[in-house]
């Protein structure tokens, strides 16, 4: 049963790591899943202190991913729609083939988002710019998050090995 529970765990701290950079996925909530479920294998002993630290940086990363692509849009003079835009264009660059999808996408969501609101093309470019390294600086520090919460995760099995394998 402890192997499945890893097995779980493993699964959701990889999910967490992708889904840093999808906005339908929150990567650290997803990650801190997984240490979650190591808390509760016996045998593993992981202390309810690191649990509810880790928590709360998870749900702080969580709201900030909602503030900071904002910020991003705002200061570069963007609105609403330039944000709908980055998240749709996010989706499609994940789901087409082509290279880059993933940074093209937003910045040609937000910019569409931004025509569609009827901005001039001065505006809708350096808006759509604003909402893509909103959107960077959100995934980089989503992704930073996970990816220190799967070396938690090693590291506590590290320390286990003996009694897990």
């Amino acid at each position: 049963m402890d192997i499945f529970l890893i097995c779980i765990a493993a699964f959701l701290m990889i999910l967490g790591i992708i889904g840093s950079f999808l906005p339908v996925l929150p990567g650290p909530l997803t990650s801190w899943v997984g240490l979650l479920i190591l808390y509760f294998i016996p045998n593993i002993g992981v202390s309810q202190k690191i649990i509810i630290i880790t928590l709360i940086f998870a749900i702080l990363i969580w709201i900030l991913d909602y503030i900071i692509p904002a910020i991003g849009t705002k200061k570069f003079g963007g609105s609403k729609a330039g944000m709908i835009g980055t998240t749709v264009g996010l989706v499609i660059g994940i789901l087409a083939p082509i290279p880059g999808g993933i940074i093209v996408g937003p910045f040609l969501g937000a910019l569409i988002g931004e025509l569609l609101n009827k901005a001039d093309s001065k505006t809708a470019v350096k808006a759509a710019f604003g909402s893509l390294l909103g959107f960077l600086t959100s995934a980089f520090i989503k992704f930073i998050v996970a990816v220190i919460y799967f070396g938690l995760f090693i590291s506590i099995l590290w320390d286990h090995k003996s009694v897990v394998f």
